[in-house]
């Protein structure tokens, strides 16, 4: 290092998917760190931006973890959990319906649903929870949040005054709701959606074109999932259905934004905010944030660039970590970022690379001290 002070050092990640944790990045760097340089000052602070490894973010900034047994995307049962402080709670939609709940890894693109979801939220309401924070990303579900609302009381019937069962293919008979039985708790409570995606209810950029094959729709199950979107908008408010956002997680936006009032917010942002990541920066020389892949994908608003903005504004600089780095340095500086270090540039194979990421994290953490 050119300055032999001790560097205060706050780490941001978020998860490498399909590899480390958020909270294992952190401490593969701090491992790292402090091997090169034993006097640097650590603050490991993982991040999320409202998909999966969101509660896990917090019950590390100093939450409470709640564990409730519940339902999944299939309504096979599940243990979940949420975070809480004080009367506010978050509850990430893909510890409860997400992909990797679905039984054996079999999708069910037509069936499954985000019921588990409204379970856990009616959890929080009845332990007292009035701020309800939901992240949405991961799911497994195209069901425009409708088991979301049935878990929390809302009746969906068809012509016959019969309750629709689970499922996105279920709304095309849709014909109108009753909120009677809706949970209590709902009416003094707020509902806040952390997300980073802002595609619409329907159409060619909507929940069933674009995402419902990532969840295993065919062709014809991809149409049959937008007709019934379609009805179920119009029975529930087709106002929403082209607010930014309402296609998020399978439509799930939508069903909360339309029948709970819920408001939508970046992920990222909302997350920093109650962690308190701002106060955090107060006494950092640098700030390490990372993904597994930063690409352009990240550029639209994925946590490395809500953690950049945020320590910029406060005048720290940022480094940015990733399995592979797939912008150009221009990119890379234009975002805001110092620079960039790829786990690639390390170990160029992908299988190997994921494997071996913790060593590579830490040999990276090195690199970033001695520079």
């Amino acid at each position: 290092m050119t300055n032999p002070r001790p560097r205060r050092v706050l780490l941001a990640p978020d998860k490498f998917k399909g590899s480390l944790s958020a909270a294992q990045v952190a401490a593969a760097l701090a491992a790292g760190i402090s091997r090169a340089a034993p006097g640097t000052a650590i603050r490991c602070t993982p991040v999320a931006d409202g998909g999966d490894g969101t509660v896990d973010a917090f019950v590390a900034a100093g939450w409470e973890r709640v564990e409730v047994d519940s339902y999944g995307p299939t309504l096979a049962p599940v243990t979940a959990s949420y975070a809480v402080r004080g009367r506010v709670a978050v509850v990430e939609l893909a510890a409860v319906s997400g992909i990797a709940k679905l039984p054996g890894g079999q999708p069910d693109p037509l069936h499954a649903s985000t019921y588990g979801v409204g379970d856990v939220i009616g959890d929080a309401l009845d332990r007292g929870a009035r701020e309800i924070v939901l992240g949405l990303g991961g799911s497994a579900s195209t069901d425009g949040g409708a088991g979301l609302l049935q878990a929390l009381g809302l009746r969906i019937l068809d012509a016959d005054g019969n309750e629709l069962p689970c499922g996105g293919a279920a709304l095309a008979r849709a014909v109108r709701v009753d909120r009677e039985d809706l949970h209590p708790g709902l009416a003094d409570a707020t509902v806040t959606l952390a997300s980073d995606v802002d595609n619409p209810l329907l159409g060619s950029t909507g929940a069933a074109a674009i995402y419902a094959p990532q969840k295993g729709a065919d062709p014809d199950q991809v149409a049959t999932l937008e007709a019934a979107l379609k009805n179920w908008a119009a029975v529930l408010g087709p106002e929403f259905a082209d607010k930014p956002g309402a296609g998020a997680a399978g439509g799930t936006g939508f069903g909360a934004l339309a029948a709970l009032g819920a408001q939508m917010r970046s992920g990222i942002d909302l997350v920093l905010d109650l962690i308190d990541f701002r106060a955090q920066l107060a006494d950092a020389d640098l700030v390490i944030t990372g993904e597994g892949s930063l690409d352009e994908q990240s550029l639209s608003g994925k946590a490395p660039i809500g953690v950049c903005q945020a320590a910029r504004a406060a005048g720290v600089p940022v480094l940015a970590v990733a399995g592979r780095v797939l912008l150009t340095p221009d990119q890379v500086r234009a975002a805001g970022f110092a620079g960039a270090h790829a786990l690639s540039e390390l170990e160029p194979d992908p299988v190997r690379s994921m494997a071996t990421a913790a060593a590579l994290l830490e040999r990276i953490g090195e690199r970033i001290i001695e520079s």
